[in-house]
């Protein structure tokens, strides 16, 4: 399953995460946070600049989950157009 590693950490450290970052988007890659957010775009623009074309988990710590699926494309990454 995709992103499995990730979910588990922000699961099992969903109160921390809370805690620390309360109200916050966190980015989560492995079991590590890459940081915590005001904005979705923000987390997400975050985790395309440090991650690029790796899976990264985008978490808000105070609602339910909701499955996001971004692609570099629509992040501005990559160029549909190769002379560009």
């Amino acid at each position: 399953m995709a992103l499995e590693t990730e979910l588990k950490y922000f699961n099992e450290h969903k109160a921390e995460l809370a805690s620390r970052f309360p109200g916050k988007f966190v980015v989560v890659k492995g079991e590590s946070v890459a940081g915590g957010f005001q904005t979705i775009q923000e987390a997400l623009g975050a985790g395309a600049r440090q991650f690029g074309m790796e899976s990264f988990l985008v978490r808000r710590t105070d609602e339910a989950a909701q499955e996001v699926s971004i692609p570099a494309l629509t992040l501005g990454i990559l160029s549909a157009h190769p002379n560009v």
